[in-house]
């Protein structure tokens, strides 16, 4: 009996094993060599408010403002404008009280089906495009797709990624700023301030199914055990960076749909750069893309690629890039 069971051990191993060894195979030969930073000649513009179009800045350049928000959207018209006016009212009266500081708003239509880019550039013509600028994405790239080229179209010193639903209060970002500027000095001038919902966990497990909080769990752990130590929550949407971390980490993803937040702080602790989690507010808001099974099946899939590609040397992380 207990060389039976010995025998099974052993198979059970050899089987793991060999599993591990096929899919690493399978993520090193479907890994794509390193990030494809193509921009379509359409996406080189913007409109501005009389819809002329102008040529879009570079990541590259020196920055002109004090601020960027990138807003990644893909059929958000009705829970956009929510979130524009919490944001430009804030940002407004912010500047009103200090006339120095300056800031932009760049909405990232990634290849909507609705008239998003049309609710956007209202905003555009209200706010003027200096302020607000609407970038409209040939075909749809996904989350992490959408914000890279927000970000590398951005003339802030600190760049901020926030969603459209409008989640998170927009004032939080002072508690990200703060967080900031706490990890001081920064190396080669590259620090983030990650938004957490993790604070809040315990409420929304009250409010969750079984099955949706083991999902979670299961998802923290790969996150931990795979990729990211030390971040509770690295899936908020509402991050924080300077300007040279932005383009150092954003240059270097792969992932552009729904784990790439994961692949981000991968990224960032690879290059040693200080990251701050910060506690923010946060509600639920109707009308989310994520697909529970499916998504977290994703995510989990592109969790252990991620871990793999890099692993295997099929990624590799190297200098910041500019994109073609």
């Amino acid at each position: 009996m207990i060389a039976l069971l010995l025998q099974l051990a052993v198979l059970g191993v050899a089987l793991a094993a060999a599993a591990l060894t096929l899919i690493s195979f399978v993520a090193f030969i479907t890994a794509t060599k390193m990030p494809h930073l193509h921009q379509h000649e359409e996406e080189k513009f913007f409109l501005n408010a009389k819809g002329q179009k102008e040529t879009l800045p570079s990541v590259w350049d020196s920055p002109t403002k004090q601020l960027s928000v990138v807003v990644p959207s893909y059929n958000e018209e009705k829970r956009l404008p929510v979130m524009m006016d919490e944001a430009l009212g804030y940002l407004e009266k912010r500047q009103k009280q200090d006339p120095t500081f300056t800031y932009e708003v760049i909405v990232v239509d990634d290849g909507s089906k609705d008239q998003t880019s049309k609710v956007a550039f209202k905003y555009c013509q209200k706010y003027g495009s200096d302020k607000v600028r609407v970038i409209t994405l040939v075909k749809n790239r996904g989350k992490g797709g959408a914000i890279r080229m927000g970000i590398f179209s951005s003339r802030g010193e600190k760049i901020l990624m926030a969603d459209a639903d409008g989640a998170t209060q927009f004032p939080d970002i002072e508690k990200l700023e703060k967080g900031l500027n706490d990890l001081q000095p920064w190396p080669e001038q590259m620090a983030i301030a990650c938004g957490s919902r993790a604070h809040l966990e315990k409420e929304s497990i009250a409010q969750r199914s079984y099955f949706r909080t083991l999902l979670m769990y299961g998802f923290h752990f790969l996150v931990w055990f795979l990729c990211v130590k030390g971040i509770r929550d690295t899936q908020c949407g509402f991050k924080l960076f300077t300007r040279e971390a932005a383009s150092r980490t954003f240059s270097s993803l792969h992932i552009e749909r729904w784990a790439f937040d994961v692949e981000l702080l991968y990224i960032a602790q690879f290059f040693k750069i200080p990251i701050a989690e910060i506690a923010v507010n946060w509600t639920e808001i109707e009308g989310s893309k994520l697909v529970p099974f499916w998504s977290w099946l994703q995510m989990g899939k592109d969790l252990l690629f991620i871990r793999l590609r890099y692993l295997t040397g099929a990624w590799r992380l190297e200098q910041t890039r500019k994109m073609n």
